[in-house]
C-alpha cells in the first residue's frame, strides 16, 4: 500500500507530519491493507493567509484493487482535525464497499 503526500502552498509538508499522518493511515486502514492499492493525502488551506474557520482541507482518495477510487473530503480549523475526519471518512466507506462486496 503506498501512500503519498500533497499539500498547497499554504500548507507546510513536514517529513515528521508525514509519518505521523502514514502510521495513522496504516493502523487504521491495517485490515484492508490487502485490498488497497494506492493512497494519496491532498492538504489545503482554502483561504491562504486570511484567517476563516473550518478553512483547512483534507481529501484522502483511495485505490482499492480492481475498483473504482473512493474520495473523501473533510474541513475543519486545522490540519490534524480535517486529517482525522477524512480518515473516519474513508475508514466507513472502505468498510461499506467491501461489505456489499462479500454480499455479492
Amino acid at each position: 500500500m503506498k501512500i503519498q503526500f500533497n499539500t498547497d502552498k499554504n500548507v507546510e509538508g513536514h517529513e515528521r507530519a508525514e509519518a505521523y499522518f502514514s502510521a495513522e493511515l496504516e493502523t487504521a486502514l491495517a485490515r484492508f491493507e490487502e485490498k488497497i492499492t494506492r493512497i494519496e493525502v491532498h492538504f489545503g488551506d482554502e483561504n491562504g493567509e486570511k484567517f476563516s474557520l473550518k478553512d483547512k482541507k483534507c481529501l484522502i482518495e483511495v485505490r482499492p484493487a480492481k475498483l473504482q477510487p473512493i474520495v473523501v473530503t473533510e474541513h475543519s480549523d486545522t490540519v490534524e482535525k480535517a486529517f482525522r475526519g477524512a480518515l473516519a471518512k474513508i475508514k466507513k466507506s472502505l468498510e461499506t464497499t467491501f461489505e456489499k462486496q462479500k454480499v455479492h
